[in-house]
């Protein structure tokens, strides 16, 4: 790796090694969010259950906002400014400009785009994919309906496009390394944008400006408004990207914490006694209230019908009313504890 990736004296792009580690940062970034938001839902889905019913949507104005903060300021995404790396235009320029001097609108709008919109539409796709494999295995809809057809044909033909996705990016990064291309990912292709190191004409002109920002005064009304706006706006990026910059060093930890090899010993350090029923129940308008008889379901009022258990709050439904409910507001009917679809458990009496 260290020759592969060995730069000529002067040279100032960044090496595959950090080009790559960049890219994972954002991508650790959100499922350890992820978990968080999880586990504040789980604790209190009446504050905190929409936060993780929308935190896709959440998380994109988030991003938006510190992506934002970061290209008109340093030029560079989040990460890229992490590593110490800008983004510059395309083309045989002798001069590079500053980091400070921002992107050309174009480039600017378009790497804005790119870093925000592809990850979420990922994203939202791999759900639908897994949305419709467990439709499948489950069996909703008839057999012979042309929506199966249509949704199991697309199942068939996902791996391959995905496979073609990443094999781009695997192929523009082989290129990269044997210097055979400007670019380590197609998406800053696709921006006019490449990578290169931060020069320390760039650090201190960067050193400048924020020293600028926080001595500069305005007079007018209305420059005083923009430029309180402005703060704001600023000021919450900054606590974003701060808080993020503090909690990137605990990341790698958490990777461990939640391996797979690290799994066993998880267990051994968590392993508590079975908790007892949930005492605070959720008896607000819309909420299934517990009926007397055991052998009835508490959404339909009915005697069971292929009897399944939610494995976050042990209440036992009739499995098309409870599969029903939780797909459509994913929380318990009884508790609103948080449950996702996996948590579904089909019980099977002696008799069957």
């Amino acid at each position: 790796g260290a020759h592969l990736t060995a730069e000529a004296a002067g040279d100032d792009r960044p090496s595959v090694f950090e080009a790559v580690a960049q890219d994972s940062l954002m991508a650790a970034v959100k499922p350890a969010l992820q978990h968080l938001v999880k586990v504040l839902a789980e604790s209190n889905p009446g504050r905190y259950g929409v936060l993780w019913r929308r935190f896709d949507e959440v998380y994109v104005l988030l991003d938006l906002l510190l992506q934002q903060h970061y290209l008109a300021r340093c030029s560079a995404s989040f990460s890229e400014n992490f590593y110490s790396l800008k983004r510059i235009p395309v083309g045989d320029c002798k001069q590079q400009p500053l980091a400070t001097a921002g992107l050309p609108k174009k480039q600017h709008w378009k790497s804005l785009l790119l870093l925000i919109l592809v990850p979420y539409l990922k994203g939202k796709l791999e759900k639908l994919v897994s949305s419709l494999r467990e439709e499948d295995d489950y069996s909703i809809h008839p057999p012979s309906s042309s929506w199966k057809r249509f949704y199991r044909a697309f199942l068939a033909a996902y791996p391959f496009i995905n496979m073609a996705w990443e094999g781009w990016f695997l192929i523009q990064q082989l290129c990269y390394i044997l210097g055979k291309a400007q670019h380590h990912s197609p998406l800053l292709r696709l921006a006019g944008v490449r990578l290169v190191r931060l020069t320390a004409g760039d650090i201190q002109a960067l050193e400048k400006k924020l020293a600028a920002a926080t001595s500069g005064q305005v007079h007018s009304f209305k420059a005083r408004a923009q430029s309180a706006v402005r703060k704001a706006l600023g000021g919450i990026a900054f606590s974003l990207s701060t808080g993020l910059s503090v909690c990137v060093f605990f990341l790698q930890f958490l990777d461990w914490w939640y391996s797979s090899e690290n799994q066993e010993t998880i267990k051994s350090l968590t392993a508590l006694p079975t908790p007892p029923p949930p005492v605070h129940l959720d008896h607000e308008a819309g909420s299934a209230l517990l009926p007397k008889l055991k052998t009835l379901c508490p959404l339909c009022r009915k005697v069971r019908v292929n009897a399944t258990a939610l494995s976050t709050s042990g209440f036992v439904f009739c499995y098309r009313c409870v599969y029903g409910y939780v797909k459509a507001h994913q929380c318990c009917p009884v508790t609103g504890y948080a449950t996702e679809l996996q948590h579904l458990v089909k019980l099977y009496s002696p008799e069957s």
